[in-house]
């Protein structure tokens, strides 16, 4: 029987990592405002966000994001010049981001891993449950994982995480879920999560990726979870005490994803995801495959 839970509107988006992986580009300038195309990374997050219906985005900074905060504000001085010269599509463009959504920002200061920029957004979303979206992780509009989970959680409660199944040999590069199978064939209730094991401790090959709709009691929990797995505290690690307490707050289910996912957080992905993209638009599409599929040919 379908049960009763409060709605979810708030959405939060952690956003505070330095980088690394991608330097000397994130030098000065956000890994999240890297382009994919021609939008930052983290705009497509947002979207996301706003097309499951979530409109007030917390995002979890850090030193030197400031350009995060500028992205979804509005750039008068630009728009002015827009219009002075009469281009209305781009002037469309550079106002979209401000119109998205209800932005709100909130500095983790000290990086203690995504168990703690999790915590960071304790006041702002209160006892509600809200959903985490991580900016490395895209999700193709055409496949809405995030609105599937939102149902999941208000028809069971709890917390919900996104799952895919990944090959064995992968699976030390993610959270890993032990599931059990539910009436639903993309749902399955969770049982145990670790933090990025062993392939030969692994409980399964599912993986957590980055989209999580969580129960507000993990606020709770997370306050009194210690460092664990790189000395950082674990969102995992707190979703596996609610996995095994289903009346600290409900139980852990989860979605098992087998759509579009673009990951932008490794190089070699993140250029793949690019290509994929600029592929299926409309407006760039024909003349870069055209031009891509003569590369190819001409390197073989």
């Amino acid at each position: 029987m379908t049960q009763s839970h409060p709605r979810i509107s708030k959405a939060v988006i952690p956003a505070a990592g330095l980088g690394t992986r991608f330097l000397p580009a994130t030098k000065a300038t956000p890994k999240e405002m890297l382009p994919v195309v021609d939008k930052p990374a983290i705009q497509y997050v947002v979207e996301e966000a706003v097309s499951a219906g979530l409109d007030d985005v917390l995002m979890i900074t850090g030193r030197n994001k400031r350009p995060l905060e500028d992205h979804f504000d509005r750039n008068y001085e630009l728009e002015s010049a827009l219009q002075k010269k009469g281009d209305a599509e781009r002037l469309a463009k550079v106002q979209e981001s401000s119109d998205l959504a209800t932005m709100h920002y909130v500095r983790q200061g000290d990086p203690r891993g995504l168990g703690h920029a999790v915590l960071c957004a304790a006041p702002h979303v209160g006892n509600e449950p809200f959903a985490v979206l991580l900016g490395d992780d895209l999700i193709d509009p055409r496949d809405p994982l995030l609105h599937r989970m939102i149902e999941v959680q208000e028809q069971y409660g709890g917390s919900v995480v996104a799952l895919m199944e990944v090959a064995p040999e992968q699976i030390h590069l993610y959270g890993c879920a032990a599931v059990e199978e539910t009436e639903d064939s993309d749902v399955v209730k969770v049982s145990g999560l670790v933090e990025k094991p062993d392939p030969a401790d692994a409980p399964s090959n599912y993986a957590i990726i980055g989209r999580y709709v969580l129960d507000p009691h993990v606020f709770d929990i997370l306050r009194q979870t210690e460092p664990g797995r790189g000395g950082e505290i674990q969102l995992t690690d707190a979703l596996q005490q609610l996995a095994e307490d289903e009346k600290v707050g409900g139980p852990v289910h989860g979605v098992v994803f087998k759509g579009r996912r673009y990951d932008t957080g490794d190089r070699g992905d993140y250029l793949r995801a690019i290509v994929r993209l600029a592929c299926e638009r409309e407006d760039l599409g024909p003349d870069f495959r055209t031009w891509l599929r003569s590369y190819v040919t001409e390197e073989m």
